[in-house]
């Protein structure tokens, strides 16, 4: 009976970790967003993307130095303390 009831824990476990990361995975609780593709109006197209999700902070974007993008592994570039960056 104890064997069953460590097995049926360990189930539920791994169960509930495999959700929470399906989860994070699909964005959600990871502060990000989808943005959906879109044509700019010099006719360039725009590819469907993942973002961080809008704040009032600069330093937690994707782009920023110091941070990685978790979805294509790049580096951020964008220097959070210029007062020409167009990161919102």
């Amino acid at each position: 009976m104890k064997a069953l009831f460590l097995i049926l824990t360990a189930v539920i476990f791994t169960a509930s970790l495999s959700l929470s990361h399906d989860a994070y995975a699909r964005g959600k609780g990871s502060g990000s967003t989808h943005v959906r593709g879109y044509t700019k109006k010099n006719g360039t197209y725009v590819q469907p993307h993942r973002r961080t999700s809008p704040n009032n902070t600069k330093l937690d974007n994707y782009s920023t130095k110091g941070n990685t993008n978790p979805y294509t592994g790049k580096s951020g570039t964008v220097d959070p303390n210029s007062q020409g960056s167009n990161v919102k």
